[in-house]
Formats: structure tokens, sequence, C-alpha cells
């Protein structure tokens, strides 16, 4: 089963999945107070998806920046449909956990979300992140829009000789278009609210992202 978690499954040898979501999720953000399904998006806002590791944290150091009006986990990258949290954790999925933020750019721009996201893991880790190990810890950016691919590739490219200088191996991010984003069970939606002394995993390298 190691040796399935650290390699990409083929879409062949996927899970089937299911045709449509399998569970109740809440109408509200716990702690944003806004609607945790943001299919709709409110005129004005865009939105940011990205995985860094564990989907706990992450969704907490996104829901405290000031500008982002909701955020939500989930699953993305992958060929299952509408997966469960054990199906994605068996690495048969090909899903990375993933964090969707909904945000107001003139008070957050998507650069200020793409800095954060790089400087709270670490991206040179490939399918993993400290102690998790699998392809669903893996580092992803996905795009919905030429001017957010601009944005991220020209921060990676800048931040990738940084963390060279400081030690680190080449940049592992896959920078991608957005694909189909799946909504994770309610039970992982805000979970570090819903347990403060919840499982934080950060493996952040300390090295700053140039301005």
């Amino acid at each position: 089963m190691f040796f399935k978690k650290t390699e990409m499954v083929s879409p062949d040898h996927a899970l089937p999945g299911r045709p449509s979501q399998p569970f109740q999720l809440a109408e509200k953000h716990l702690v944003l107070g806004s609607p945790l399904v943001t299919d709709d998006v409110p005129q004005g806002l865009d939105v940011a998806l990205f995985g860094l590791g564990c989907f706990w944290g992450a969704e907490e150091i996104f829901w405290r920046i000031p500008g982002v009006w909701s955020t939500s986990v989930g699953y993305a990258g992958g060929t299952t449909p509408h997966p469960s949290y054990e199906e994605v954790c068996s690495g048969m999925t090909g899903h990375t956990e993933a964090v969707r933020v909904v945000f107001d750019p003139d008070v957050v721009s998507y650069a200020d979300l793409v800095r954060a996201f790089y400087e709270v893991h670490d991206p040179t880790q490939g399918y993993r992140q400290g102690n998790d190990v699998g392809t669903q810890y893996r580092s992803a950016i996905y795009f919905d829009s030429p001017e957010q691919e601009a944005v991220a590739r020209e921060i990676t490219t800048g931040y990738g000789p940084v963390l060279a200088r400081a030690g680190y191996g080449a940049i592992t991010t896959e920078i991608k278009p957005t694909p189909t984003y799946y909504y994770a069970e309610d039970y992982h939606q805000q979970y570090l609210y819903k347990n403060p002394n919840g499982y934080r995993c950060h493996s952040a390298t300390g090295v700053k992202v140039p301005d």
C-alpha cells in the first residue's frame, strides 16, 4: 500500500467513485458566516484552489487572511468522481487534498494568496508533507484564468532559486488548470474550528517568497 500511495494511479486503475455527492454539507462556514458551498460565486469575488498537504491546517491558514470570504476543503486533480476521504487516502483516486478559497481581490490579491501558499508548506517534497506520505498530499496550484496562471508561474519561477540557496531541492508543485473540485465530508470542513487542538501539518521551509 505504501508504494501505491507514493505512485500516481493511472485513470484506468482509479476507483470508480459515484455519480453524485453522498453526504450532506452545512449551509454556513462556521468561522466566516458565508456559504460553505460556493459553486455560485458572488460578483466581484474570485476563486483560488490549492493543494498543500493535510487540508485541515491548510484551510485554517486561509480563513484567517483578511479579504477571504469563504473556504472549503475537498479533493481535486484526480480521476474518481465524488470520492470519499478513505478512497482518496488509499492513493487510488489521484486526487490531492485541496482548499478552495473565495476571496475579494480588492482586499487581498491572488499573488498574496500564492505567496501565503508557498510560505506555509514545503513545495519540494513531492508526494508528501512531513510525516504525511501519499499522492493526496502533493503540492498544487490550480488556476482558472490566464492571469492566475501567469501569476502562479512567475512567483514559482522566482521562488525556486531562493529555496535552492536555502538548501532545498526543486519545487514539485503542479500548476494546472482548475479540475473538478469535490467537496470533502462535512466533518472535515473547518475541522480545526471544531477541534482546536486537532492535527496541523505545516512543513514550512521558513523561506520567504520574494516580492
